[in-house]
């Protein structure tokens, strides 16, 4: 096996394969990158691209970069230490080859030397599943950031550190909740057959990574079956397993009768959240004091001497003054996920629901959060 390459793309390639790769494992070939040469669809030497893929028990990574192959082949390696060649790689082209039991990556002057995994060691890519259709990359990654926010931590209920990915006809629905906050966004999509549906839990952690590399043009390609999930763009393919269970359905929980509706600048209302939390011990709850007749909100927080106070302009209807409160954390992740100048927030009163929107009040990005009594302050 020998190839040459761009310092820059090998060094891209092997660090988007080895996202995969597990920190630890008691098994030793699960930590190596597979570098393959081999012709594919009929190319010779000098022709085939370079394949690079990874695996550990949960998700798969593959990409193909254009190369020049002097002489095809295979070889397995520790992808970590090859990333870490890779970033200290003088700039420009690199020479790779297997030289008996070594991998060998030279550039500029510079040259390693890695020892080659056994092959017939390392277990076999995961096939991608049946495609389902397709959504625009760009749209895709940020509609995964907006909601992967609520996605809970707490490992000992899997399902609820996943997203919900929902296919139904042309729309594709996002959620996550942790039990005290829920995201949902929907976006259109492409299905490759009409009337496609289908309705599966992703690790929100694999999801945000995946959404997040495949780039920021044209169309990823969506993958489901019974067990895995597979997204395909432009020369990357990665596949995760999916989380046994489901998610809570959000519709009866974002249905609020007759609520206070607030309307508040997006970015002055998270820049205050920020200032006055830093009097806020742990999880001490931001209050927030809305006045129709002063079209304002209050925001307070801190307890006794240690305070801290902000006033902005907001309107309010349905309501002369409603007083809530909400965990400051869980506030300003809410905020954050939005980027619309102004938002609406649905309220129902202390302890109670609310639901933050765009100002239009659309159904295409919401997030609920429960609010907390207010304390004196």
């Amino acid at each position: 096996m020998e190839f040459r390459i761009e310092r820059s793309a090998l060094t891209d390639a092997v660090s988007w394969a080895a996202r995969v790769l597990p920190v630890r494992s008691p098994v030793p070939v699960l930590g190596g990158l597979l570098l393959d040469t081999e012709a594919r669809g009929g190319g010779g030497a000098g022709g085939g691209p370079l394949r690079i893929s990874g695996l550990d028990y949960e998700a798969s990574a593959r990409i193909d970069v254009d190369a020049e192959v002097v002489r095809p082949g295979k070889v397995l390696v520790m992808g970590r230490r090859l990333l870490d060649i890779c970033k200290v790689l003088p700039e420009g082209p690199v020479e790779c080859a297997v030289e008996g039991s070594r991998f060998t990556v030279s550039g500029d002057g510079a040259r390693f030397g890695l020892s080659a995994l056994p092959l017939d060691d390392y277990p076999a890519l995961p096939p991608l599943p049946r495609v389902r259709g397709a959504v625009d990359a760009e749209l895709f990654a940020a509609a995964v950031a907006e909601v992967a926010v609520a996605a809970g931590r707490d490992d000992t209920l899997p399902a609820l550190t996943g997203i919900r990915l929902g296919l139904d006809g042309d729309t594709m629905t996002l959620a996550a909740t942790d039990r005290y906050r829920f995201a949902v966004r929907t976006l259109p999509w492409k299905a490759t057959t009409p009337g496609e549906t289908a309705d599966v839990i992703v690790s929100a952690r694999r999801l945000t990574e995946i959404a997040r590399s495949l780039g920021r043009s044209g169309l990823v390609s969506v993958a489901l079956d019974a067990g895995s999930a597979g997204f395909e763009h432009a020369g990357m393919r990665t596949t995760v397993r999916l989380l046994d269970g489901r998610l809570p359905r959000h519709e009866k929980l974002f249905a609020m009768a007759d609520p206070a509706v607030a309307v508040v600048d997006r970015a002055r209302l998270a820049e205050a959240v920020k200032r006055v939390s830093v009097v806020a011990d742990g999880d001490s709850p931001v209050q927030m004091a809305f006045s129709r007749a002063d079209a304002s909100v209050t925001l307070r927080a801190g307890y006794e001497d240690d305070v801290a106070s902000q006033r902005l302009p907001a309107t309010l209807e349905g309501a002369e003054g409603l007083t809530v409160a909400f965990n400051p954390g869980y506030l300003a992740d809410a905020l954050a996920s939005f980027t619309e100048p102004s938002l609406r927030l649905l309220l129902l009163g202390a302890g109670q629901r609310a639901l933050i929107t765009d100002e239009a009040g659309t159904d295409v990005h919401r997030h609920l959060l429960m609010s907390v009594k207010p304390q004196l302050v």
